[in-house]
């Protein structure tokens, strides 16, 4: 049993499951900016996150209010309802580290590792969607959740040897010594929630069987 199916007649239902492909795709194409922008070193392109952001904000309450109105069994609505929110919390981290990097300066020494990350949570953006459609598909979805988690273990792994290097930098202004370590760190807790969302989208899937 799997959502297209079981609520395939609902217009409530396909009015949510296409709400949230929707938030999706935009997730995805605004770490597509954030990734362009890093490795360009453009700030105009990582100002198109808060807009994007916005747009995404709008989605989620249009989903979130649909789904009180009587969309879905009362059983999955609050798992549901809680992936929206997840998936909208990395919506928030990404905006919070698009608005550090309009105003840190990334020493050339950090910016390949920062690129990779960045790049690999766009990849992992790209999964969750895909994660997402194979649970209305009713499809296993192990082999996906799998390759989320070894993104994620990829992410870890840099964030260790981007601490490492940030330590070692000369301290020459505390300002922006403190906004690039707070930069580091929410660029790589990005992947950690989108971790986190397809955990819940395993939770639902397994609700349903």
């Amino acid at each position: 049993m799997f959502l297209n199916k079981l609520f395939s007649q609902g217009r409530k239902e396909q009015k949510v499951t296409a709400g949230i492909a929707d938030h999706l795709r935009l997730l995805g194409a605004a770490c597509e900016a954030f990734h362009q922008a890093v490795h360009a070193q453009d700030r105009s392109l990582a100002r198109r996150v808060p807009e994007m952001e916005r747009e995404a904000d709008v989605i989620r309450r249009e989903i979130i209010g649909s789904i009180y109105d009587g969309a879905f069994l009362p059983y999955l609505r609050p798992d549901l309802c809680k992936f929206v929110t997840m998936a909208d919390e990395v919506f928030d981290l990404l905006q919070e580290t698009a608005n550090h990097f309009l105003n840190v300066r990334l020493p050339d020494t950090l910016c390949g590792e920062c690129v990779r990350v960045a790049l690999l949570n766009w990849r992992m953006c790209e999964l969750l969607a895909v994660t997402y459609q194979a649970m209305l598909d009713g499809r296993d979805l192990k082999e996906k959740t799998l390759g989320l988690r070894i993104y994620e273990k990829k992410v870890d792994d840099i964030k260790f040897g981007l601490m490492r290097d940030m330590m070692a930098l000369p301290v020459t202004d505390f300002w922006q010594g403190r906004l690039l370590a707070e930069f580091i760190d929410a660029l790589t807790r990005i992947s950690d929630r989108i971790e986190d969302a397809s955990d819940q989208l395993e939770v639902i899937h397994v609700s349903m069987r």
